[in-house]
């Protein structure tokens, strides 16, 4: 009898957490949005970055139909550009911006400035002189120093609608480093010592500003529901505490951002539904107990929105082997995606253009700079015969990666194309770093 050997079939490719638009067409290859990301890479060069227009529309949706009674506001620090503000402009949300550079972006192209919220920890004189002259919505005073500088800013004719970013004291978020709701941390106002209190109490004693309400923000890449029902209580509490002693009763309630997001397949996410429905209770039960009414909700999602809908292309430049450990090193780095050396953030790249025929090997995949912390994924599996020239893709590249871009080196910032119905357009040109000249 004849022994037939049948190769094994191939696993399917695990595109868990790439843009739901993401197909295999070919052994080896990837398209998102309709767009081959070997062609992307021909045509912009690497590293570059691609961004799924798509997909950012639809998380918008999600957000939009998750908290239909809330304020969506789209944090932009994760990601600007004109075209994403026409794109948030246009699925209703609002913005969030922590610069006057982020606010003249989205104004100059159109997006309306009363739906805009500018905060930070350290608000500059032309940050706050421009949120005035451009009649931002709101303006969350994040130290006591801001009130007396906004007030004087207002001048004694104008109102500026503010917003107090309380500190709940909650630790949640995925590394030490983004971690915002705990005490003895640069952002907010302590509830526990009273701080926060004692700048409302000097708030309502300017009456060039008006305040709408209190915000909160407990960190990023939060997976789990429970911090932020807690923040709900203790806000809450807090207002409960000022209507007692002002006869004060705030509209709005700013939860913030920072929901959770899988960078490599099996990673938890934060369910936005559970979060929708349970905060929708807790502040209602909340309030009803206090006999006060319920205030509109607002949400700040940036990561969530535009993280997934994002990948990164790098060529290879070098493969070495020393002792037990292969580094793969790609035309890329910690100059347009710092997070692994801030944060310790993990990623899943893939190869992407042909096939490899050799076992998967443990590698780590390194960028180009003179920093032994420029480590982009470490201990990933890449085929065993990944060499110079094969083009690698990394998912979950959206958010806090090109905004976070530096300079360093002199490499400069990658490009960033929008793909969508099978076209690819430029939205961010490459920067390109000229040597300084002598003199």
């Amino acid at each position: 009898m004849t022994t037939v050997h049948v190769p094994a079939a191939r696993p399917a490719a695990d595109l868990s957490v790439w843009p739901a638009s993401t197909t295999e067409p070919a052994r080896g290859d990837l398209a998102v949005g309709g767009a081959p990301l070997t062609e992307i890479a021909d045509r912009f060069g690497t590293p570059v970055y691609v961004l799924d227009e798509a997909e950012v529309r639809e998380r918008c949706r999600t957000y939009r139909d998750a908290f239909p009674e809330a304020d969506i506001l789209y944090a932009a620090k994760a990601f600007l550009c004109r075209a994403m503000a026409h794109w948030i402009d246009e699925e209703g949300l609002g913005l969030d911006v922590c610069s006057a550079g982020e606010l003249e972006l989205a104004v100059t192209t159109g997006f309306p400035p009363d739906r805009i919220v500018l905060h930070g920890n350290a608000k500059s004189p032309r940050d706050l002189d421009t949120a005035l002259r451009l009649g931002v919505g709101r303006i969350v005073i994040d130290s006591p120093s801001e009130i007396a500088r906004l007030a004087a800013a207002v001048g004694p004719d104008g109102r500026q609608k503010v917003m107090v970013r309380v500190v709940p004291g909650i630790s949640a978020g995925g590394h030490a480093k983004i971690r915002t709701g705990t005490d003895d941390q640069k952002f907010g106002l302590s509830i526990a010592d009273g701080y926060a209190q004692h700048a409302i109490a000097r708030i309502l004693g300017r009456p060039q500003l008006r305040l709408t309400g209190l915000h909160c923000h407990l960190g990023s890449q939060i997976t789990s529901v429970k911090p932020y029902l807690v923040a709900v209580r203790r806000v809450v509490g807090l207002m409960m505490r000022l209507h007692e002693q002002h006869g004060l009763v705030l509209p709005e309630l700013d939860l913030g951002g920072g929901h959770g997001i899988a960078h490599r397949p099996g990673e938890p996410t934060l369910d936005l539904a559970t979060l929708a429905s349970r905060v929708r209770a807790e502040l209602a039960d909340a309030r009803a107990t206090a006999g006060l009414p319920v205030p509109r909700l607002v949400i700040e999602p940036g990561r969530a929105i535009v993280g997934p809908a994002g990948a990164a292309l790098y060529h290879v430049l070098a493969v070495k082997h020393t002792g037990r450990h292969v580094f793969v090193a790609v035309d890329g780095g910690m100059s347009d995606n710092p997070r692994p050396a801030l944060y310790g953030v993990r990623y899943a790249p893939r190869l992407v253009g042909r096939s490899g025929t050799a076992a998967p090997a443990r590698v780590s995949v390194v960028g180009r700079h003179c920093e032994a912390g420029d480590i982009l994924a470490s201990d990933v599996e890449l085929p065993g015969d990944v060499r110079p020239g094969d083009l690698l893709a990394v998912p979950v590249a959206g958010a806090y990666q090109l905004a976070m871009a530096s300079g360093y080196n002199l490499v400069g910032r990658p490009p960033l194309a929008a793909v969508r119905d099978g076209r690819a357009r430029l939205l961010v040109r490459r920067e390109f770093r000229a040597v300084p000249t002598e003199r």
